[in-house]
């Protein structure tokens, strides 16, 4: 299967530019401000496109070839990264060129992440879902153990102990321009191009997005699996933004130290992803995924009472493992259930969810802001746990996510009558 290895590929080198960004971003916001708000504030900016541009990127996927919209998607973030990188490594940068990169960053996500996931299950057969879906979080987390190192030490190597140093960041964002022009590269040899079988339907783009709402309302196990996505990117994910102000202020560690503690939360995770590979798909999946949230929860919560490194890289590790577990097996799930004309809308209304996860990070930045960014992750982690239960007692779509769709069954039937 060449072509899903040219987009795993370039999965791989836009999830390295992703994550050394992320590391580079957040040492140079909070150098600038010292502020855990202003750390919010700027994944705030990438988060908004996602709500308002997800479902639009879904039509996009669902009408135009999706090899295109990827290649395309990645040729704009190289040029964009590239303007930041020369307005940082001149020393011009100020706190509202993250804002404005954020937006540009997270509407160029929106537009094209539906297409590179609906495009995984067109490449290969869907007995291997589930190991594709795995393996694509493998790429996702191999990037969080040596992006954030490779990030953190070239920061720390080149700013030679100047912690007001903007150069090393400059050089990084150079080095992720790279990445997103091997990434669109990469698409050139993918022989696919992704056309939908629906491309006849000639319906308007609001249409289109509202036949991709009633079709996730009208399923419960789509719903359920939707919602159980929710949660992680509302509790679990402050983890992520708040991790440069706790190295700094409660570990007092420089960018080398979040580096580490990124690629340890990596490792943990691509240990979980591959440990899913090897299994391939798990019955009752409503459990495992219930289960590894109410663990990732936990886990959070014992994160914020840590005051050692050792101690932090060995909890954030145990949070990747179950965070890799949960979403590799919320993914594979939802792109076997949906039908195939629909992917692009699904996967899209999936990502505008995720798009929410400002209405956690703000909250938890408040509490981190007025007393201790400590005792906000640890809320965070209380609210994980106590949102995951209150979820499953009330939601039946949570509980049907086993039930086989209609439309699958019918597709089955219809593979054994062959």
């Amino acid at each position: 299967m060449p072509d899903f290895r040219w987009l795993w590929i370039g999965s791989l080198g836009s999830s390295f530019a992703m994550n050394m960004q992320i590391i580079a971003r957040g040492w140079l916001v909070y150098t600038l401000t010292s502020s855990a708000m202003d750390l919010a504030w700027v994944t705030l900016s990438f988060m908004i496109p996602q709500v308002v541009l997800s479902l639009l990127g879904g039509v996009l996927a669902d009408r135009l070839p999706k090899r295109r919209i990827i290649a395309a998607a990645q040729s704009l973030n190289c040029i964009a990264t590239v303007l930041m990188g020369i307005i940082i490594i001149t020393d011009r940068v100020d706190f509202w060129d993250f804002i404005w990169f954020g937006l540009f960053n997270g509407s160029i996500l929106a537009l094209s992440m539906p297409a590179r996931q609906a495009f995984v299950p067109e490449l290969i057969p869907e007995r291997l879902i589930f190991t594709a879906m795995a393996l694509n979080t493998t790429s996702w987390n191999l990037s969080r153990i040596l992006g954030p190192a490779l990030a953190g030490f070239l920061i720390a190597w080149t700013a030679a102990g100047d912690t007001t140093s903007t150069y090393g960041v400059g050089v990084v964002y150079f080095m992720i321009a790279a990445l997103y022009f091997i990434s669109a590269v990469t698409m050139i040899m993918v022989r696919k191009v992704g056309l939908s079988e629906q491309l006849i339907a000639q319906k308007s783009a609001l249409n289109d997005m509202l036949e991709g709402l009633r079709y996730v309302w009208a399923n419960p196990p789509i719903l359920g699996l939707i919602l159980l996505s929710i949660v992680p990117f509302l509790f679990g994910m402050p983890l992520n933004t708040l991790l440069p102000a706790f190295n700094e202020d409660i570990l007092g560690g420089g960018p080398d130290a979040l580096g580490l503690l990124m690629s340890a939360m990596g490792v943990g995770a691509i240990i979980g992803s591959l440990m899913l590979a090897s299994i391939g798909e798990i019955r009752r999946r409503a459990v495992w995924l219930v289960g590894t949230c109410i663990g990732w929860g936990a886990f959070t919560s014992a994160f914020g009472f840590t005051q050692t490194l050792v101690y932090s890289s060995i909890l954030v590790g145990c949070i990747g493992f179950l965070s890799a577990w949960n979403m590799s097996l919320n993914r594979g799930a939802l792109q076997m259930q949906v039908a195939h004309h629909m992917r692009g809308r699904i996967m899209s209304i999936d990502m505008m969810s995720h798009g929410l996860m400002p209405l956690g990070i703000i909250p938890i930045s408040i509490i981190a802001e007025r007393y201790d960014v400590a005792i906000a992750l640890s809320a965070a982690g209380a609210a994980f746990i106590v949102s995951v239960i209150l979820l499953t007692l009330v939601s039946t779509s949570v509980r049907r996510v086993d039930d086989e769709m209609p439309d699958r069954i019918a597709a089955l039937a219809g593979s054994e009558m062959r």
